[in-house]
């Protein structure tokens, strides 16, 4: 059996019993506790759900906005003309065009994290679909990344919105602010995230549909939260 270092038998004396179940402040208070890094980590949830996302009326997918904003620099990208081009540029789109924008991203720039455009641009967007659909990036009208409103659509992605999707092995998992935040923008970020999800329960979801939640930070554990503690799951 491999020797445990230093750090890990420090991390397993302050953990103490692996199968304790948290409140959200307490686990968010431990993840301070337990920092050893210098860079301001990203706190993150993961929830294990009672779904089987290769069956179409199990899959949940999403948006929510966060409260209290992600912490990170949201970079997006708008197909639109005329009006909506202007618009989206005065809402602080990174990047907006048509066609132009789609030579730039089949040349390889594609450094964004959120791409969306307005109805009419779909006959151009189409044609990156190999390259977006991959990444996540292609704009979707489900989401609200395919709308004539990009003013607004390119506010909400800078300002906190993030995208949700359950994973092969029912799990979902998303980055819901910073360690510098405090306890109470954590908390409401957390329960926003969480809440989008109980309501995005899908029709085929059979029996306990939150099974568990853990909260992490980017190099810290996963501390398992007390469901019974968070409304709706």
């Amino acid at each position: 059996m491999a020797k445990l270092t230093k750090k890990q038998k420090s991390l397993n004396e302050k953990l103490g019993d692996n199968m304790k179940l948290y409140a959200v402040g307490e686990a968010l208070q431990t993840l301070r506790d337990l920092k050893t890094t210098k860079f301001d980590e990203t706190v993150e949830v993961a929830m294990n759900l009672g779904v089987d996302p290769r069956h179409a009326d199990q899959m949940v997918r999403g948006m929510v906005s966060l409260p209290a904003g992600t912490g990170k620099t949201v970079r997006v990208a708008v197909f639109a003309k005329g009006d909506k081009a202007e618009a989206a540029v005065a809402a602080g789109a990174d990047k907006v065009g048509a066609e132009d924008l789609m030579e730039d991203m089949q040349a390889g720039n594609l450094d964004y994290d959120r791409v969306i455009a307005t109805p009419d641009m779909m006959g151009v967007v189409g044609r990156l679909g190999k390259l977006l659909g991959p990444k996540g990036l292609m704009p979707n009208p489900k989401l609200g990344t395919v709308t004539p409103n990009v003013e607004q659509a390119v506010k909400d992605a800078k300002g906190g919105q993030i995208e949700f999707r359950v994973e092969k092995q029912g799990i979902i998992h998303a980055g819901i602010g910073k360690m510098s935040f405090s306890d109470d923008d954590l908390k409401k970020n957390f329960d926003a995230f969480v809440d989008a999800i109980v309501k995005a329960k899908p029709s085929g979801a059979k029996g306990k549909y939150v099974q568990k939640i853990a909260l992490s930070s980017s190099m810290g554990p996963g501390l398992k939260i007390d469901t019974t503690e968070v409304a709706g799951a």
